[in-house]
């Protein structure tokens, strides 16, 4: 099986899958989650679909929109030049890292950089593609328009996706949690052992007085 690397920090790991945890996971555990094999693959097909598509369409997206900012470019007042410059280098950059978070978080089936690569479409790819589809400052020409909105399909539908997956994921994770606490509980009980202190059952800790019986 391949190897991923993931470009995540292990302390922002952790951080991700608290946040994962506590936003995705239902508090209630359904009675079907109980009955499904906890081995089983929960990679999301849809959202590796949208990934799959998305990395082929985002070089044409690139070009389009790299060809549509020269065409314009002198047309722009000098703050408006500034920001599209900065918004499409910034955007070419997260897209790689979102993608490449994208691919391990689902078929590798990790919370923190599934959940990275949902922060990083919602917070920062959204307002980043809402601002070049709405703003009419910056001469929205018509193939912008087309490629830009195209492209806001493939982001929404994969925050949705996305949303999704890390639900599933969580809440195997939290069966798996609970089903090991319980293993573990099972195993010191078919040892004769108490699982919180680990002594044996009907032994006390506490100095113990023997009383004899009375009407003997």
């Amino acid at each position: 099986m391949p190897v991923f690397y993931s470009p995540v920090p292990e302390s922002l790991q952790m951080g991700l899958a608290y946040v994962g945890g506590s936003v995705f996971t239902n508090n209630r555990t359904a009675d079907s989650d109980s009955t499904r094999d906890h081995n089983d693959l929960v990679s999301h097909l849809p959202l590796q679909m949208l990934l799959y598509f998305n990395m082929f369409y985002f070089p044409c997206w690139w070009f389009s929109a790299v060809f549509m900012l020269e065409v314009k470019f002198y047309y722009l007042p000098g703050y408006y030049q500034a920001l599209l410059i900065t918004g499409m280098i910034l955007l070419t950059l997260v897209e790689v890292v979102r993608l490449h978070l994208g691919y391990i978080g689902n078929l590798k089936e990790k919370v923190p950089e599934l959940a990275a690569f949902w922060l990083l479409s919602f917070m920062f790819q959204l307002p980043v593609l809402l601002f070049f589809l709405t703003d009419e400052g910056i001469i929205i020409l018509p193939l912008e328009r087309a490629v830009h909105a195209l492209y806001l399909l493939f982001l929404l539908a994969q925050i949705l996706a996305s949303f999704l997956a890390l639900r599933t994921m969580t809440r195997k994770l939290t069966l798996l949690f609970h089903l090991r606490q319980f293993g573990k509980v099972e195993s010191f009980q078919h040892a004769g052992m108490s699982p919180v202190s680990g002594l044996p059952y009907r032994r006390s800790v506490l100095p113990v007085t023997l009383t004899r019986d009375v009407h003997r």
